[in-house]
């Protein structure tokens, strides 16, 4: 099971970055995705999560300035990241809860992390 991650990168203060990460076919009937994120010498924590019927949550940190999003149809989340400040920097997660599908097993997926990192 495979999640993909994409979109990090470089950018300044006040900018803005999408993320995306898709799940691969190998997991099917995913209910909550979301973001995380792992600041240098910090836990992971979470930052946005998305149920299926589309209702989101975020954490106080990034209120107003991120918007998570997906589409069920192409088993994806996204992250709309703006007014970046660069506390943000870290590497971001996604993930996914579902099924496996050789196994009907259900799961938490993880895509790989993409890095963030915002200039002052």
């Amino acid at each position: 099971v495979q999640l993909q991650a994409s979109g990090g990168g470089l950018v300044q203060a006040g900018g803005s970055l999408r993320l995306s990460c898709a799940a691969s076919g190998s997991i099917f009937g995913t209910s909550a995705m979301g973001w995380y994120r792992q600041g240098p010498g910090e836990q992971r924590e979470l930052i946005a999560s998305i149920t299926r019927d589309g209702t989101t949550t975020y954490a106080d940190s990034v209120k107003g300035r991120f918007t998570i999003s997906r589409d069920n149809a192409k088993n994806s989340v996204y992250l709309q990241m703006n007014n970046l400040k660069p506390e943000d920097t870290a590497v971001y997660y996604c993930n996914a809860d579902g099924r496996r599908r050789s196994s009907l097993a259900y799961i938490s997926a993880w895509g790989q992390g993409t890095l963030v990192t915002v200039s002052s």
